[in-house]
């Protein structure tokens, strides 16, 4: 397979396997499947799904929206035994909800956790013929409001704001043949001060005799800026690279990572043995880049950035929450051509394709957790594994520039009064700055701030002059913040005061047009038609341009979603009205970050012009 496509964009390797596609499939709704041994059994998979995408889709050549809370699947593989690895390592992107996988009748790997990864190695379990079977039983109950769900319904048919579920194998399934010792996991720190980046490198295993690491990092244009080669004798290798100072003063916007300008490093990673042989060798990148939020401003590389985010459900007709790669490149191309620069990814914790776009194109991303809806100590627990599993897969990614692991207070929804959902919304914010002290962390997006680096609020007002009512001046924000609740909700909890935390309507606009002769559509403020739409999204928005002391705003949203007809596109992601009016409103410069005096692509070429 062409590497571009790898499931795993940061740790690539040229060998691999895809497994998706034409998988067997059953239902068990009577939960059979365990005391029969479904996994030694196939005639029992009486149908074929279209894998990674979930059996509710049509996409997935099932399309069955009932409730089914247990699902199986099986496929068959080969492998001659001539081409047997020292590791078969066998990978699921995601599947929803817990997951038990078999490997020729025998247990492979356990997971849980709708929207992270997991693997296996399987090289023992492998029989000695060449066909293998690899069965898994996936669990999503949809009646679990316990369960981080994000905007799947508990409900039959969808209504509101929740569409129809997602159950199964959602992600990519992938074998990647290792050797006897590779590597895990990278993690680069970048560092723009220091003009460079550092490496948390882990293998599988301690190797039993030292090899030696092999980096090279190439910067655009193939420009060499490191090659370092370095003993290890365990399982782990911390190590700073720093460059040529000069190339700060003389390159940096050739250098550095923002929407504008996203260019990447490149980097192979090579591990050697005694003999001098390549063991492993895998290919990753990493943006240079720092992100800051203080002064009531968001810093990108130390210059204030408006944020225009636009709320991105990535939900599609055909497939709902899973997309194919080429799908996944045409959403980031569309957001960035309606002139937004960075993305809300809401209630669902996105394939790392996506980031992966968001990386090579240029748009900032906040990273955001799929919540459950009811607080227990199982539902906390549940919420935290899965999102820390989240945090430490995407670190590396530049694009993503904050962390929102708890939106609206679903899953806490009695913060005034309980200390315990309180504490659990700071300890939360806090787990993820021990885990990642580079981005800031909402804690709670939209209401009842307990914590955060960032205020984020939610505010559907209808018209331009509220929002310059309620957030045209710091002196404003602070009334709205003291006296006035938005969506009925206390903004400050626990005693909490506005500090020099930027502030950003982080949810506002949610207008529709009321489809003709529809009864079930969802909007937050409902226009005739595609012009009035345009003008009223215009209001709003020049109104938080105005603001002099908003950090930025995410547009709700980017296209329509089941009922909900509150998109600037629609499902199908054609525009409601012509793109380039909507590039011009959002284009204009905001009033608390004066600087943006030139188009950012302008900047960037007069920038490059100037370093040539």
């Amino acid at each position: 397979m062409e590497q571009a496509s790898h499931p795993r964009p940061q740790i690539r390797r040229a060998r691999w396997t895809d497994l998706t596609g034409a998988w067997g499939f059953a239902f068990d709704d009577d939960d059979r499947g365990l005391a029969e041994r479904w996994q030694d059994r196939a005639e029992v998979f009486d149908r074929t799904i279209q894998v990674p995408y979930p059996p509710e889709s049509k996409a997935s050549g099932v399309h069955d929206t009932g409730f089914h809370p247990v699902v199986w699947y099986r496929r068959v593989f080969t492998l001659a035994p001539a081409e047997r690895p020292a590791q078969l390592r066998l990978w699921f992107g995601a599947v929803d909800y817990r997951a038990k996988v078999w490997v020729n009748g025998r247990l492979a790997a356990e997971h849980e956790g709708g929207h992270t990864p997991f693997s296996a190695d399987i090289a023992p379990l492998l029989t000695d013929g060449p066909e293998q079977v690899v069965v898994v039983r996936a669990e999503d109950d949809p009646h679990d409001l316990g369960q981080p769900r994000g905007k799947q319904y508990w409900r039959r048919e969808p209504a509101g704001i929740w569409y129809h579920r997602t159950s199964g194998i959602w992600q990519p399934v992938w074998l990647e043949p290792l050797p006897a010792v590779s590597v895990e996991g990278l993690r680069w720190r970048p560092d723009l001060e220091a003009l460079g980046v550092d490496l948390h490198l882990t293998l599988d295993r301690r190797p039993e005799q030292p090899l030696r690491v092999r980096v090279r990092l190439t910067g655009a244009g193939g420009l060499a800026l490191a090659d370092d080669t370095v003993l290890l004798t365990g399982r782990e290798l911390r190590r700073s690279f720093r460059f040529d100072p000069e190339l700060l003063m003389r390159r940096r916007y050739l250098l550095t990572w923002a929407p504008h300008h996203p260019n990447l490093i490149d980097a192979e990673i090579e591990l050697i043995d005694e003999d001098g042989a390549v063991a492993d060798r895998v290919e990753s990148y990493f943006g240079l880049r720092r992100i800051e939020a203080r002064d009531g401003r968001f810093l990108l590389n130390g210059v204030p950035t408006f944020m225009r985010l636009v709320l991105g459900q990535n939900y599609w007709p055909d497939s709902l929450l899973a997309a194919d790669d080429d799908t996944l490149r045409r959403e980031v191309e569309l957001i960035k051509s309606l002139g937004f620069n960075g993305v809300r990814i809401h209630q669902k914790i996105e394939n790392p394709r996506f980031l992966y776009w968001c990386d090579r194109l240029g748009l900032m991303v906040w990273g955001e957790a799929a919540n459950a809806y009811v607080y227990t100590e199982a539902a906390a627990e549940r919420l935290t594994r899965e999102w820390l599993e989240a945090v430490r897969r995407d670190y590396s990614h530049p694009c993503v520039v904050a962390w929102v692991p708890l939106n609206e207070s679903w899953g806490v929804p009695d913060l005034d009064h309980s200390e315990a959902q309180r504490s659990f919304v700071r300890g939360l914010y806090h787990l993820t700055r021990a885990l990642d002290p580079t981005r800031p962390v909402i804690g709670n997006d939209g209401w009842q701030h307990a914590v955060g680096d960032i205020f984020g609020v939610h505010d559907y007002a209808f018209d331009g002059q509220v929002l310059r009512d309620r957030y045209g001046s710091r002196e404003a924000i602070e009334r709205t913040f003291r006296e006035i609740r938005p969506h009925w909700k206390p903004i400050l909890t626990d005693g909490h005061a506005l500090g020099d935390e930027p502030v950003v309507i982080s949810e506002y606009g949610g207008l529709s047009i009321k489809p003709p002769g529809e009864e079930k559509w969802f909007g937050y403020a409902t226009d005739a038609d595609a012009l009035a739409m345009l003008a009223r999204f215009e209001d709003l928005t020049a109104a938080l341009l105005d603001s002099t002391a908003l950090a930025g705003f995410c547009y709700t949203q980017l296209t329509d979603t089941e009922q909900e007809t509150n998109g600037l596109l629609r499902a199908d992601r054609t525009p409601k009205f012509d793109p380039e009016a909507v590039r011009a409103i959002l284009g204009r410069v905001a009033r608390s970050v004066p600087s943006e005096t030139l188009d950012a692509v302008q900047l960037a070429e007069v920038l490059k012009r100037r370093e040539r």
